[in-house]
């Protein structure tokens, strides 16, 4: 059976994005900042591909770079994201396995926020031929990060009992998706007793909202059962207290924090500070004692690793995971704005920036 990753939709030359080449960029600091330009893209280098962008996937490192709080952030001026889904325009010397009109999805390391893009050939996917641009933007980065930090760190095996904060993100979303694939138990967690019935209604086993009562509400959840894995990307107490509670070998894996995040366009200094110095402390021998681990990663060590990238896609392909949910969209001209909707950590599912044409 042909790999659904391998196969690709043709689109006819008349169907590809037809504009000068613009880019959202800063230096980092401020969303005020960020700007919308043109520039002039080169041909593509050997191994690489030129992409018609066509939807762009946001994620929290966006803002965390675009407030220069992400250790990878580049220096000086840039272009923020790291999730596309577009047309190959163009293909270097080498590459064989594309050609122009082939529908791909990819992760970049940074650049993302552009109507086109030159990218190395081996992180532009074949996108699915049932899938549209917005899915495909929304797939690579928040699966990956689930598949993972479940599997690969998390050592998570069938029937386990599992913990995933921000619950009906794009990470939760998929997180919990590969949960189910292996029969596990799932509490998810939100942020607000609205989104406890969407979270209900994708399947997770129990949802609690974080509080006060967050101890009492997730031990209630449990309900004697054992706690074999937390998915953190919240962090302070929602890290503490679950961590406290994982059974002998269990793990958490940390690969956010959300809780430094604020509504304003640039970071708030004593709010940073304030958790910064409240943090959760994990003490190694404490570990050794109740044998627990803590593992976190972040996506640019996977994808500055595209083999087992690789490797990865092909086994969540054998999973047979219903495609990723679209909470919402923007026009690309509303770039700006689908940010500012998203740090407040009010959406459902992945936000999409679209380019028409």
């Amino acid at each position: 059976m042909t790999s659904r990753w391998l196969t690709c939709q043709k689109i006819t030359k008349s169907t590809l994005i037809n504009l000068n080449p613009q880019h959202y960029s800063l230096t980092a600091g401020n969303l005020a900042n960020l700007t919308l330009k043109s520039f002039t893209l080169p041909d593509p280098a050997p191994g690489e591909v030129q992409i018609a962008v066509k939807a762009i996937g946001l994620n929290f490192a966006d803002v965390f770079a675009i407030w220069g709080l992400y250790g990878a952030t580049p220096k000086g001026e840039f272009t923020p994201g790291l999730e596309y889904a577009g047309v190959v325009e163009k293909a270097g010397t080498g590459v064989t396995h594309l050609h122009p009109g082939d529908r791909v999805m990819g992760v970049t390391r940074f650049g993302a926020y552009t109507s086109h893009l030159n990218i190395d050939a081996r992180y532009a996917i074949p996108l699915p031929e049932d899938w549209d641009f917005p899915t495909g933007a929304a797939y690579l980065v928040q699966t990956l990060t689930a598949y993972y930090g479940m599997l690969t760190l998390g050592a998570m095996e069938p029937g386990h009992n599992l913990l995933i904060h921000s619950a009906v993100g794009g990470v939760g979303l998929q997180a919990l998706k590969i949960a189910r694939a292996y029969d596990c138990f799932t509490i998810g967690s939100v942020g607000s007793a609205s989104k406890v019935n969407f979270a209900l209604a994708q399947g997770y086993d129990r949802v609690i909202v974080r509080g006060k009562d967050f101890e009492a509400q997730l031990k209630e959840a449990l309900e004697d059962r054992p706690l074999h894995l937390l998915l953190d990307s919240v962090g302070g107490p929602f890290f503490s207290i679950p961590f406290n509670m994982l059974a002998p070998m269990g793990r958490a894996v940390v690969f956010g924090s959300a809780r430094y995040a604020t509504s304003t366009d640039k970071p708030k200094k004593l709010h940073l500070l304030r958790h910064f110095f409240t943090r959760p402390k994990v003490d190694p021998q404490r570990l050794i004692e109740t044998n627990r681990g803590v593992m976190g990663f972040n996506l640019i060590w996977l994808y500055e690793n595209a083999h087992l990238m690789h490797r990865l896609l092909h086994e969540l392909e054998l999973l047979k995971l219903d495609p990723p949910h679209v909470g919402h969209t923007f026009p690309f001209e509303q770039l700006p704005e689908a940010v500012r909707l998203f740090r407040t950590g009010k959406t459902q599912g992945k936000v999409v920036v679209r380019l028409e044409g």
